[in-house]
């Protein structure tokens, strides 16, 4: 097997400093606090690891603090090595047994016998993801624009990473209403098929059909399906302990080989007006990106909304955006406590469209949602 760190889209700098014990404590704590509530087998490995010197101190040499890096290396190393008996705490990997006594021990052990190989992919890869089922968060969202935009859209998606959203057109979905409701959406004969549970009201369904032409993807570090190697990493990202995530990843890879879609290397600020200038310039034009902005820093995000600000000037302009309110909306739309989480609440997304008027954001909040789009709180 080639190793994970030669694929491009697993590749993160090289040359970036460690980081202190310390720190990566705080990533490992950090992640903890992420997965509570939602993986139990992360939540549980990455509060033991955040107490623990010596597998803390595998994650201070890379070029991030990251808890979730951490164990996506062991998931992947894991992968290298199926009939180990850490398997059997993995569902990904056919495991069905809960959390014990005896899964820290076990885990700790298997990875620091891999140390070199886990600094090695520490410092050589990144986290990536792209979680098909957030598409039930999406397709709402332009059903709404296409209303608005009365055309054939064209699609940008910004953090593409392998362009699965970019087909989202092609899925089939079914909402599940708080009051019993359902809607459904999409083709009816389609390998995937999306549920998403809806709470809230003024949620009447969206569109049967979406009118989407031409899109394109827009990322620092494309991921290439057809090399096993990265779609590999891909699956080592997804938490464990949901199995379904991998089976989505997998079956829409599978349906884009026939279907491909284009990612172009690039910056969603600095990049983004010339990718535009490919699509129609007549044509509507989505802007969507979906826990993206969190990766860009604070710099990054003020660079990425004034670069849609001034594509706005140039064209009609709808952006649709899924982040963490802090590190999303805020930029736009300040001062909404409302939409961060209370005391004891997990970190949410927040589904939103802005468009320009004036060189001013209107922006519209659609609603809150898990970050991985099996639920969502529409509002009225």
């Amino acid at each position: 097997m080639r190793a994970v760190a030669s694929s491009p889209g697993a590749q993160c700098p090289m040359n970036s400093p460690a980081h202190s014990l310390e720190a990566a404590r705080r990533g490992l704590a950090d992640f903890a606090g992420r997965a509570e509530g939602a993986s139990p087998l992360y939540t549980h490995l990455a509060s033991k690891a955040a107490e623990d010197d010596e597998v803390a101190g595998l994650l201070a040499d890379a070029p991030e603090p990251d808890g979730e890096l951490l164990l996506a290396v062991a998931h992947r190393l894991l992968q290298a090595d199926p009939i180990h008996p850490l398997t059997r705490y993995y569902p990904t990997l056919g495991g069905f047994d809960g959390v014990d006594a005896e899964t820290w021990p076990m885990f700790r052990t298997f990875l620091l016998e891999r140390a070199d190989r886990a600094r090695e992919l520490l410092t050589s890869c990144t986290v990536r993801n792209n979680d098909v089922q957030r598409a039930t968060l999406l397709y709402p969202a332009l059903s709404v624009v296409a209303k608005q935009a009365k055309g054939t859209l064209g699609l940008i998606e910004v953090g593409a990473c392998a362009g699965l959203l970019l087909g989202l057109d092609k899925f089939g979905y079914r909402y599940h209403c708080d009051g019993g409701e359902q809607f459904t959406a999409g083709p009816t004969k389609t390998a995937v098929g999306l549920h998403c549970a809806v709470e809230g009201p003024g949620f009447s369904g969206p569109r049967k059909k979406l009118p989407l032409g031409e899109r394109l993807g827009l990322d620092p570090a494309p991921v290439d399906l057809s090399d096993e190697d990265e779609l590999a990493w891909l699956d080592a990202c997804i938490w464990a302990d949901q199995p379904e995530r991998v089976r989505l990843l997998r079956t829409a890879a599978a349906a884009q080989a026939k279907n491909p879609q284009e990612v172009v290397a690039g910056d969603g600020a600095t990049d983004l007006a010339s990718v535009a200038e490919r699509l129609p310039s007549d044509a509507p034009l989505v802007v969507m990106n979906s826990n993206t902005m969190a990766h860009m820093g604070a710099q990054g995000r003020t660079a990425y909304v004034a670069a849609l600000a001034a594509l706005a000037e140039q064209r009609p302009l709808w952006w649709v955006s899924h982040e963490p309110y802090d590190v999303g909306l805020a930029e736009v739309l300040p001062g909404r406590d409302d939409l961060t989480p209370g005391a004891g609440q997990s970190r949410f997304g927040v589904l939103s469209i802005a468009s320009w008027s004036g060189g001013k954001p209107d922006v519209t909040v659609l609603a809150t949602t898990d970050l991985h789009g099996g639920r969502m709180a529409w509002l009225d």
